[in-house]
């Protein structure tokens, strides 16, 4: 028989799962909105997931989706180490498809707050997949 806390914190977790894609998917319409192509979403790596890539341009794109009660706790959501798993996961995409070679690689932060359009951060954060 499960333990009630363990019911409510699998319920939790469902709803953080679908509140994530939420907020991926209106994020994706913003970036369409504002010209950018949605080249792939939730794309899966050995070192970890990108939320979504893109291009607008001669950029290529990978955004990292925080969804907070708070534009503070939005911020704070993305590590160190998630920067460096991010870049690392962009560094793999960016070798496998050849046909984004030339493009200018930048890292974005959108943050989702309930009831507000997601705030679209460019150059959040620069590579760090080398450290």
């Amino acid at each position: 028989m499960d333990h009630p806390s363990q019911n409510s914190r699998i319920a939790r977790g469902a709803r953080s799962y679908k509140q994530g894609h939420r907020a991926e998917w209106l994020c994706t319409v913003l970036l369409r909105l504002k010209g950018y192509k949605i080249v792939a979403t939730r794309y899966k790596t050995r070192q970890g997931e990108i939320d979504i890539v893109a291009t607008r341009g001669s950029s290529l794109v990978f955004v990292e989706v925080k969804s907070r009660p708070t534009l503070l706790a939005a911020h704070e959501a993305i590590s160190q180490q998630q920067q460096v798993r991010l870049s690392r996961a962009a560094a793999l995409f960016h070798a496998h498809y050849r046909g984004y070679s030339f493009h200018t690689l930048r890292f974005d932060l959108m943050l989702v707050l309930p009831w507000h359009w997601p705030i679209h951060i460019q150059n959040a954060f620069a590579c760090q997949a080398s450290r």
